[in-house]
C-alpha cells in the first residue's frame, strides 16, 4: 500500500491507531509520575515519624561574637529596610553572625 492509494477508510485507522499510541504513552507517563510521587510521599512519612535525634550543643555559644559595629554603610537608591532583610539573609545563608560581616555599600541593581 502506498500513499497514493491510502483510501479515507486506511488513513482514519492509521490516525486513531497514532493517536491510542500517542494517548498510551500519555498514560504511562502519568502512571508513572503517580507511582514516583507515592513513594516520595512515603519516604516524607517515614523521615517524619522516624524519632528525632538530639539536638546537639550550639556552636554559637562556644564562639565569641564580634563587637560593635563594623563601620558605615553607603545604600544607593535602597531602602534601609530592604538594606537590613538583605544582609540578614547574606549573613543566614554563610552562616556568620551579621556583626562578623562588613558591608560597605549596597546597590539596587536595574
Amino acid at each position: 500500500m502506498t500513499l497514493e492509494n491510502l483510501g479515507i477508510g486506511d488513513a482514519a485507522i492509521i490516525a486513531v491507531l497514532g493517536y491510542a499510541v500517542v494517548f498510551f504513552g500519555l498514560v504511562l507517563l502519568m502512571t508513572v509520575v503517580i507511582i514516583m510521587g507515592k513513594i516520595f510521599i512515603s519516604l516524607d512519612q517515614k523521615k517524619a515519624q522516624a524519632p528525632a535525634a538530639p539536638a546537639a550543643a550550639p556552636a554559637a555559644a562556644a564562639k565569641p561574637l564580634a563587637p560593635g559595629a563594623a563601620g558605615e554603610l553607603k545604600l544607593h537608591d535602597v531602602e534601609p529596610k530592604t538594606a537590613a532583610m538583605l544582609m540578614a539573609i547574606v549573613a543566614d545563608k554563610m552562616g556568620k553572625p551579621l556583626n562578623e560581616l562588613r558591608f560597605k555599600s549596597i546597590t539596587e541593581v536595574k
